[in-house]
């Protein structure tokens, strides 16, 4: 018990830093290859990363910057707002998400989305973890169609 809540908790400190990565990539723009040599590298140096689950966010940030195209597309329908209107912070959070829900089928969808919505509770606006949850519950209900049956 104590390993497998010690392994979610690394997992969340995962989603925490690659969630503060995306977000800078969304609000300077730089291509994937600075964020992966400067930003990433900032991350790694701090000291409360070494309770992160490496592997994991490895994954996150290159699958979210690689996919954010196709993770836009997908996650569009679902707004009830420009995306321009989205506050950086939740629109990373929901980049998160949606890459775990679309790319990751391991992962409960149950998980991925509260996973996000914690995100959103820590760094979000006051409500914004109601907006995550509706998104990535309306883009659940498409993508893992079957395993919500």
């Amino acid at each position: 018990m104590c390993k497998l809540q010690r392994k979610m908790t690394s997992r969340r400190r995962s989603r925490e830093f690659a969630l503060q990565g995306i977000y800078s990539w969304l609000l300077t723009g730089y291509d994937i290859s600075h964020i992966f040599s400067d930003m990433v590298s900032h991350l790694r140096e701090m000291e409360d990363f070494k309770e992160a689950d490496i592997e994991w966010f490895n994954v996150l940030i290159y699958g979210v910057l690689q996919n954010h195209d196709n993770l836009i597309k997908k996650i569009l329908p679902y707004l009830d707002r420009p995306l321009k209107s989205i506050s950086p912070i939740e629109h990373a959070i929901l980049l998160i998400g949606s890459f775990e829900l679309i790319e990751h089928l391991e992962i409960p969808y149950k998980v991925s989305i509260n996973e996000s919505v914690e995100l959103a509770k820590s760094f979000g606006g006051t409500d914004g973890f109601k907006f995550i949850n509706g998104v990535l519950d309306k883009l659940a209900n498409s993508v893992r169609n079957t395993e919500i049956k």
